[in-house]
């Protein structure tokens, strides 16, 4: 029997997780994030793909509105299988793992470049209750999800921005009919997200899609 008695997201052990990663990222993020600043401004960065370094122990979490938008949208799609492009100390991961927990099981298949941050994950994970729900791949993104299994119900994009493009058409060839796509923050780098914009909203591709104030901006897709 499942220790989750109504839904894993109300639980005491995903709630207690939440809760301290929260309260992590607003004491260590104002000042990580403020310093990146500093430095792109520096290097004239028009995107934040060689920027790492700075975000090293940066969370850079999805707002609980986002995570809970998340987690709906995954459970009335009744998603099974879920890639996640950008794994971070595992706060989206944890509102995507409780979905698919909810739908019955499945799996979150989540890249995550910095090994750090993959361990941290693992272990918030695990201690929400969610361990078994998630593989993480540690490495380059464009080499972790090359190779994907079945069909993909749901991907979303939470990583570097000017690869957005090129994840989506990696995990593409796996999105079935009904898949959504959902890219976090658009607003940041909107030079960098061009080309999946204009992908995205491409009349020759096959997508629908809606731009949606939360956040950063936040984009939906429906792979038709």
């Amino acid at each position: 029997m499942s220790e989750f008695l109504n839904s894993a997201l109300q639980s005491k052990p995903v709630s207690r997780v939440l809760d301290r990663l929260y309260r992590a990222s607003e004491e260590t993020d104002p000042a990580i994030v403020s310093h990146a600043h500093k430095e792109m401004l520096k290097r004239g960065a028009a995107s934040d793909t060689g920027l790492a370094d700075l975000f090293a122990n940066a969370f850079i979490p999805v707002s609980r509105e986002i995570g809970h938008f998340l987690y709906i949208l995954a459970r009335t799609q009744i998603s099974r299988t879920i890639v996640e492009f950008g794994t971070s100390f595992g706060i989206s991961t944890i509102f995507l793992a409780a979905a698919v927990h909810d739908n019955g099981g499945g799996r979150v298949i989540s890249s995550e470049l910095n090994s750090e941050k993959v361990k941290s994950a693992r272990l918030n994970l695990r201690e929400a209750g969610l361990g078994d729900f998630v593989e993480i791949r540690e490495g380059d993104a464009l080499d972790t999800l090359r190779k994907l299994e079945g069909t993909v119900d749901l991907l979303f994009l939470d990583g570097w921005k000017d690869l957005y493009l090129s994840v989506l058409k990696l995990v593409e060839p796996y999105l079935r009919p009904g898949s959504l796509v959902i890219a976090d923050d658009l607003d940041i780098y909107p030079d960098a997200h061009r080309p999946y914009l204009e992908y995205i909203h491409s009349p020759e591709t096959d997508y629908i899609s809606v731009e949606i104030p939360l956040g950063d901006r936040i984009g939906v897709s429906l792979r038709i």
